[in-house]
């Protein structure tokens, strides 16, 4: 697949391509509460990382929906990994519950970056695949929470928003306008 990046205002952009060969200081895994090998961008990851990413998760306690735990890269081009939870968009319970969840995603990986120095982070669809999020609506949704925890993260100078297809890339394009 071919990496098309597409500028926009600082510090954002949009790139068409797999996560998992950015070399960045890091990016995110959405992973499941408990961590455990997955499909998806999961799956990529820890292809491209290697076993002792699996072994690494392996030692790390379920995770809270929202929250964020990182380890190394290990054979992967990134520095880090910031593993974090989505909520399941079928679940039952309060949308508003769902969206709180989705948001600190996205701020929690934020400010794990930030507590850690890093300039640069990418961020997959979090929520758009098997969690079955609608992508303009989680999409809307993490360019809010990312703006706005930006501003306790002055280091952070590039954040990616790393989409598989085209189509997802033109959502992000159209959403970096919309608000909640």
């Amino acid at each position: 697949m071919r990496q098309q990046k597409l500028e926009m205002s600082a510090p954002f952009e949009i790139i068409v391509g797999r996560i998992e060969t950015l070399a960045l200081d890091a990016v995110v895994n959405a992973a499941n509460r408990q961590l455990m090998p997955g499909s998806g961008v999961d799956g990529a990851l820890r292809t491209a990382a290697g076993p002792r990413l699996t072994e690494a998760t392996n030692r790390i306690p379920p995770i809270l929906t929202g929250e964020a735990v990182i380890t190394p890269g290990f054979d992967a081009p990134m520095k880090f990994i910031i593993h974090t939870a989505a909520p399941v968009w079928t679940d039952e319970g309060p949308q508003s519950a769902k969206v709180a969840g989705l948001a600190k995603c996205y701020t929690s990986a934020i400010k794990m970056a930030a507590s850690r120095g890093f300039e640069s982070i990418a961020f997959p669809c979090l929520g758009t695949g098997i969690y079955r999020w609608p992508r303009g609506f989680a999409c809307g949704i993490a360019v809010a929470a990312c703006e706005q925890e930006l501003v306790n993260a002055p280091k952070l100078k590039r954040v990616v928003f790393c989409c598989f297809t085209e189509d997802d890339a033109k959502i992000y394009r159209d959403g970096l306008g919309v608000r909640i």
